[in-house]
């Protein structure tokens, strides 16, 4: 799912997120905000603030996703018109948290749900949110 939406497009990520993937993603354009100095990575374009991420996503593509982490998420909740959400049914101990949805911003447009399976240890839903006008 994640594979199929985000193909083509540029897609922001924080370093803590960067690291935790390990490698850039195929078929996107990998945009990593990073405050450290010369740290460079092949295959992923490194800039010092969400507003330079963003500036140079929209010069490659209208249609760009941000894939975390908690923070960058905070920051870009409030401009984003679509939320493509999967909601993992299980917790865990952590310390970064997309931040809530609120309802009165957000309609739950579709959901897909997902049971455990010989793949996937827990159950979890694909859903899509719009922004209420």
């Amino acid at each position: 799912h994640f594979k199929n939406l985000t193909s083509g497009h540029p897609i922001i990520m924080g370093r803590k997120t960067y690291e935790s993937i390990g490698k850039p993603l195929p078929n996107r354009t990998n945009i990593v905000v990073s405050r450290k100095e010369n740290w460079f990575e092949e295959g992923i374009l490194i800039v010092p603030s969400l507003k330079d991420a963003i500036k140079h996503a929209k010069k490659i593509n209208e249609n760009i996703f941000i894939i975390g982490g908690g923070e960058i998420y905070r920051h870009t909740i409030d401009m984003a018109d679509r939320l493509e959400i999967t909601q993992v049914n299980h917790q865990t101990d952590a310390d970064v948290f997309f931040p809530k949805i609120d309802e009165k911003t957000w309609i739950k447009t579709d959901e897909i749900h997902h049971p455990k399976d010989e793949n996937h240890a827990y159950d979890f839903y694909f859903q899509t949110w719009e922004r209420k006008i």
